[in-house]
């Protein structure tokens, strides 16, 4: 049994702070289930199996089940069962993931993935102290991203933060600041070009009593001599820089799926067929090169190569390390996000993967290519691909 994609959304991605910063995440979840449901009258919420639901951080409003609670809060019955899966950066894709092996295995016809997360709204921490009564201040740690809280039993070398993990994989792959930068300013200038043709207008609901319609982080203006100009972050002598980086975000993504024969009961065709799916793992501070194998892995098991694939749509954690996989794959470098990346459009860590897979099965149908790739890089050293088939090409 084929697992397939019929429906995908997902909120305009705000900026840290920006015009999402009022909304929690359960409601954020929310509100793209609800535009799913809209988008698919002739759905009952009853049929749905099962919904799965991405989310990284889970340290505040999204706690206890947020995939549940955006399920309940949209008006899904509450006889439909929920679970929340956190795979960090790729938990919206292990979502889709975890979706259609339910799928192909039977265990449901229909099942409703997505994910979500406000990084603005990602609470700070204190740990509980070690014996009663410490005397001394206690400091609290935000858990918006990255390490926190770390055992001092992993080694150092494991817990860098994740811009200096991407500083050593420039000084391994010598990838300059100049093609950073020309990278950053090309997923701007996409993105921008795709909100203007359209693209994006039946991929994206705003959110209720918001007033932001597109991504909040696109700036149009950017080019490689204006990125040139700002200063690395994470080393004096560093290449990497907020310019050409993802920035922290806030927003959501749901991506309905079903077997073939749920057709009927969705009332729509399907979009495209999961065809492959991977996970691969490496050391920590590798994490932003897990993607390659993942991707090659993923290929695999659909049966194809990637001389066959004629659209990626990988995940812009930082430009350094979309270049190195990117180098690493024998592909055309212009297939790759050609509606813009994450770089310009946002990175709220539970949401991107389903972003991906929304977007990657409307530039397949676009472009009337027959196969495609979907990749994430994950901190602590994984990534995740999906290989997606447009049928009508085939």
């Amino acid at each position: 049994m084929s697992s397939y994609v019929y429906a995908a959304v997902r909120t305009p991605f705000g900026r840290f702070n920006g015009a999402l910063a009022g909304v929690r995440t359960d409601d954020l979840g929310a509100a793209v289930v609800s535009s799913i449901l809209a988008r698919t009258p002739g759905l009952d919420p009853a049929a749905i199996g099962d919904v799965v639901w991405g989310n990284a951080n889970g340290a505040g409003e999204d706690n206890r089940n947020v995939g549940r609670m955006a399920a309940l809060l949209a008006g899904i019955p509450v006889s439909v069962p929920a679970a929340t899966v956190n795979r960090l950066c790729g938990s919206s894709l292990d979502a889709v993931m975890v979706g259609s092996r339910t799928i192909e295995t039977g265990d449901a016809d229909i099942v409703l993935t997505g994910g979500v997360e406000s990084m603005t709204r990602a609470p700070w921490v204190l740990p509980k102290p070690d014996r009663a009564f410490p005397v001394g201040d206690v400091t609290a740690v935000s858990t918006a991203l990255g390490w926190r809280l770390v055992n001092p039993r992993m080694p150092k070398e494991w817990t860098v933060s994740l811009g200096e993990a991407n500083e050593q994989l420039q000084e391994r792959f010598g990838i300059s600041r100049q093609r950073q930068d020309a990278f950053a300013a090309r997923s701007h200038q996409l993105a921008h070009q795709a909100w203007e043709d359209g693209f994006y207008d039946d991929l994206v609901a705003p959110v209720d009593d918001i007033d932001l319609t597109r991504d909040e982080g696109i700036r149009p203006g950017s080019t490689p001599e204006s990125l040139a100009g700002l200063k690395p972050v994470f080393r004096t002598d560093g290449t990497i820089t907020a310019g050409n980086a993802s920035p922290l975000s806030d927003g959501a993504s749901a991506v309905l799926l079903g077997s073939a024969a749920a057709a009927d009961r969705i009332g729509t065709t399907p979009l495209a067929r999961v065809a492959g799916r991977a996970a691969y793992a490496l050391e920590p501070q590798a994490f932003g090169y897990a993607p390659v194998e993942a991707a090659n892995a993923a290929l695999a098991r659909a049966g194809v190569s990637w001389s066959d694939v004629g659209a990626v749509e990988l995940n812009e954690a930082f430009a350094v390390q979309s270049l190195a996989c990117v180098d690493a794959w024998p592909i055309d470098p212009e297939i790759v996000n050609r509606r813009g990346g994450a770089i310009a459009l946002g990175h709220p860590l539970g949401a991107s993967g389903g972003r991906l897979i929304g977007t990657l099965a409307k530039v397949l149908r676009e472009t009337g290519e027959r196969w495609g790739v979907a990749g994430i890089c994950i901190g602590v050293g994984q990534g995740l691909a999906v290989v997606l088939e447009n049928e009508e090409a085939s």
